[in-house]
């Protein structure tokens, strides 16, 4: 099975990392869905968008400035706080297949660009998935 997979790869190397592209991103698209706590990410997002217009508003007042990152920082951890379970939940997997996908590519034409390709279709297939599984 393993080796069939390779063999598909190594036949047909830019489709088979644009269709994984498409896959992890949905994969880890799907993982946030189920697991973020949405509607406070959304909230932390709005506090966030809030305290940058007031930042505009006083940067001409150091200590107001100053207090007001203070605030922005706090929620920064929290967002982070929040989205380390999707992460660990989706590294194991991706520690697998990136070997597997590097060992798989390497006698292929697109040896040496097939991560900028991954990374492309990524960024733009998780943008999509974000906005379809309405993400913060």
């Amino acid at each position: 099975m393993l080796e069939s997979i390779t063999l598909l790869i190594q036949q047909h190397p830019l489709p088979s990392v644009i269709v994984m592209g498409i896959l992890i991103s949905f994969f880890i698209s799907l993982v946030n869905y189920f697991v973020l706590d949405k509607e406070k990410m959304h909230a932390i997002k709005a506090k966030q968008k809030a305290l940058q217009e007031e930042m505009k508003k006083h940067k001409d007042n150091p200590t107001k400035l100053m207090e007001l990152q203070k605030e922005m920082f706090s929620h920064m951890g929290e967002t982070f706080k929040h989205s380390m379970k999707p992460m660990l939940i989706t590294f194991i997997p991706l520690m697998i297949l990136f070997p597997f996908m590097r060992t798989a590519l390497v006698e292929t034409a697109i040896k040496g660009t097939w991560f900028w390709w991954y990374i492309g279709v990524s960024l733009v297939s998780s943008l999509f998935f974000r906005k379809l599984f309405k993400l913060p």
